[in-house]
């Protein structure tokens, strides 16, 4: 059960980090336009944000890995997408204000906007891997079906972010979604670690 748990998590953070990935277009449309350039700048921001999101994850993994500590990520993934709705806008119009070249522009919004909850939803993946693996001669199985179930959350995210819910909500309620999702995780890695014992 904790195990099956783990691996909805890591679903969960698969599909929100392409949903915002995804929202992020529609966000910066208004401003700088959906070219080639704009979704170039918000995949780069979003690659690199995952990058380091990896790499202090593994690291973060390194220190007692627990549920508890796990849940944390996700609610500071809700707490930092929380800005998006608050400061959104704002953010934009200072942005646009300054830097008009939508190539430049679009990729400085993207930093602001997208750069830290990314990189703390990036973190999700190594700490979920780290909490599975109890045997190192099946860490590599373990591996591949945590970012299979991780990567399939991103594709199912990707596929209903664009094909449904930005036709049936409006953005800012999406993102309201995604956060209570991120604090419904949390929540769940906190019961699950005071109720189910580690797996053998």
């Amino acid at each position: 059960m904790r195990r099956a748990v783990i691996f909805v998590l890591a679903f969960t953070g698969g599909f929100t980090i392409m949903s915002v990935e995804l929202l992020g277009g529609r966000i910066l449309a208004p401003w700088f336009g959906s070219s080639v350039h704009v979704w170039g700048s918000i995949i780069t921001v979003f690659m690199l944000a995952l990058s380091f999101g990896y790499l202090l994850g593994g690291r973060l993994s390194l220190m007692e890995p627990n549920l508890t500590r796990f849940g944390m990520l996700f609610f500071a993934g809700a707490i930092l997408v929380g800005p998006l709705l608050l400061f959104g806008d704002g953010m934009m119009t200072w942005v646009f204000a300054r830097i008009e070249d939508p190539r430049y522009g679009s990729l400085v919004a993207s930093v602001f906007l997208f750069g830290l909850p990314t990189v703390l939803l990036g973190m999700i993946s190594p700490y979920s891997v780290r909490l599975l693996i109890r045997d190192t001669h099946h860490s590599g199985q373990v591996a591949g079906l945590l970012y299979f179930v991780s990567t399939l959350g991103s594709a199912i995210g990707t596929l209903g972010t664009s094909f449904y819910f930005v036709l049936w909500f409006a953005v800012d309620t999406i993102l309201i979604a995604l956060i209570v999702l991120l604090l419904l995780c949390g929540t769940l890695a906190l019961v699950a670690d005071r109720r189910l014992e580690p797996a053998p």
